[in-house]
């Protein structure tokens, strides 16, 4: 299935007029993509639904299944199963963002260090099914009434009482930046007194927009935006707690988790396609506009973490999504777990280029 996009174009080519595919490591991407064949094939509910599941690729699902798979049987996987196409859009070029699940200090008690509570899923939150059209303009969810569907509460009205009462307190953080930023990654890690670490994992959101506050601190002249990055946003949001409660609140998008004890501390954490995400091979989509487990040729010239750039050309999986992530040519890059994989993730705000694979036939 060839799928129509919104804001970019198709352009068919040869995996010979790829640079950096053959010196790729096409067997971490296989790694990836494997998870998702067996979720696929599995039919396990997604997290996140996209907009639909390319049933043309099942075939190659299926026999990643039956491949043991080293580096170059790995490339020939993907080139015998999917054909590649350079993702035109309308204007400019494609951007890369990067992502990472924060690792936080938290209890499961409410105390005056930990006095701000990670919220389960409501049970009156009615999630909107992505390809259909919404019963509430620009709103992805509702709440069920008796008198039928409203507006989910905001940010604003949750953190000031709305859904009080209901015991959905799932464990308690140390502030609201740190739980605002558990919400902007979609998962995190959270370390209790007892040295244990607990996963949260997306399970809803209030149906609200997103609104990126970075943009909004430079607007406002807080910041240059050169100097912003997800170590120096939460230190400045810490630094002025005033502004800061006026500017979260102003992201009326409001997300709900679960709580998962069954990861390891060396797996990732779980997608929008409920799978485990990959450091390095694992990319947020639109998911508007492309099925999870496509898998992605990216390159770009990305920050090295020292100041320079250097050259980016790897094989990845879709298998997230995100509310910011608005765009064929538009990818989040999963960097990894904790504070160092903060601060790279934080550094990347850059154009890039992209080819698909999709399925033969």
């Amino acid at each position: 299935m060839v799928p129509e996009l919104l804001d970019a174009t198709l352009r068919p080519i040869e995996y010979s007029a790829i640079s950096g595919w053959y010196g790729d490591n096409h067997a971490a991407a296989f790694d990836s993509f494997i998870k998702t064949a067996r979720a696929e094939v599995a039919q396990t509910p997604h997290l996140r639904p996209a907009r639909y599941r390319d049933q043309d690729v099942m075939t190659a699902y299926q026999a990643a299944l039956d491949l043991n798979a080293h580096n170059l049987d790995a490339r020939l996987f993907f080139e015998t199963y999917f054909q590649p196409f350079a993702v035109d859009p309308h204007q400019g070029r494609g951007f890369l963002t990067g992502y990472y699940e924060p690792e936080s200090l938290g209890s499961k008690t409410k105390s005056a260090d930990f006095p701000v509570a990670v919220l389960a899923r409501p049970a009156d939150l009615v999630t909107f099914p992505q390809d259909e059209p919404t019963p509430l303009k620009d709103l992805s969810a509702a709440r069920q009434t008796n008198k039928g569907l409203e507006p989910y509460f905001d940010r604003a009205a949750i953190q000031d009482g709305a859904l009080d009462g209901q015991g959905l307190e799932l464990l308690y953080l140390p502030d609201q930046v740190e739980l605002f930023f558990a919400h902007i990654q979609g998962s995190a890690r959270v370390r209790l007194p007892d040295d244990s670490v607990c996963r949260l994992t997306y399970a809803g959101r209030n149906g609200h927009a997103h609104t990126t506050i970075a943009k909004i601190i430079v607007a406002e002249g807080h910041m240059a935006i050169a100097d912003i990055t997800l170590e120096s946003l939460k230190d400045w949001l810490r630094q002025h707690p005033d502004e800061a409660y006026r500017l979260m609140r102003l992201n009326r998008s409001y997300i709900f988790f679960s709580l998962t004890d069954t990861l390891s501390p060396h797996e990732g954490p779980i997608g929008a396609a409920s799978t485990t995400l990959d450091q390095g091979c694992s990319i947020a989509v639109d998911r508007r506009q492309w099925s999870y487990g496509l898998p992605f040729f990216i390159s770009a010239d990305l920050p090295d973490g020292h100041g320079q750039t250097e050259a980016f050309s790897r094989l990845m999986i879709a298998q997230d999504t995100g509310s910011a992530i608005l765009g064929a040519a538009r990818a989040d890059l999963f960097m990894g777990s904790g504070d160092e994989a903060g601060r790279r993730a934080g550094l990347i705000r850059h154009p890039g280029d992209f080819i698909v694979l999709l399925p033969r036939g």
